[in-house]
């Protein structure tokens, strides 16, 4: 009798762990897009982001200047820019933005998603329906860049052709107020909220 109870205790201790794992695992699959996991692919960062491009920080001017910038890169990664920066508190665009301008937003922290023709319209709307969500994000449109979407921070940039391809959420989640920020603690509200004339 006590080796039955024995079996039927080791067959129980069996099968709740097995549903037990099975619970752990459908729960890690319904994390998706709900902002907690950003990307819905386990890790958020998973590890380099590939085809991540950087600037040296510390050679990026950070002066504040009157006037157009020529930068070296579409769209602009940083660099010297106007004393007022976008608003980019989740703030969609629908002109184009002043490169002196969204640069200043940047070296508040903030992460500019831009897109120009070649984006698909639903691509566009993702985005812009992730970046209203997102605080230290803004998103307009830019004939000028290469690709189809780009994600620009201070000194870091990566493009894609989907707003679906995981490095969105990767760039997203390291560098919305990251590590690379010049001005932390720096607002994203009270700049310009219309594009200037």
């Amino acid at each position: 009798m006590l080796a039955v109870v024995g079996r039927r205790g080791v067959v129980g201790l069996l099968v709740g762990r097995g549903v037990v794992q099975q619970h752990e695992r459908a729960e890690s699959d319904e994390t998706g897009h709900d902002g907690k996991h950003p990307g819905g692919h386990g890790d958020a960062k998973g590890g380099a982001i590939e085809g991540l491009k950087s600037w040296d920080a510390a050679k990026l001017g950070r002066q504040h200047v009157a006037g157009t910038v020529d930068y070296p890169m579409n769209p602009p990664v940083g660099g010297d820019h106007n004393a007022s920066w976008m608003n980019c508190d989740g703030d969609v665009y629908e002109k184009a933005l002043p490169d002196v301008n969204a640069v200043h937003s940047l070296e508040h922290g903030a992460v500019w998603v831009t897109y120009n023709g070649s984006a698909a319209e639903a691509d566009v709307a993702a985005l812009a329906e992730r970046v209203e969500k997102t605080p230290f994000t803004l998103m307009s449109p830019y004939a000028g860049q290469e690709g189809a979407i780009t994600l620009s921070a201070w000194g870091k940039q990566v493009t894609v052709d989907s707003a679906d391809d995981r490095r969105v959420d990767q760039f997203l989640t390291e560098y919305v107020q990251g590590a690379q920020t010049p001005e932390p603690g720096a607002p994203c509200t009270g700049g310009l909220a219309t594009v200037p004339q």
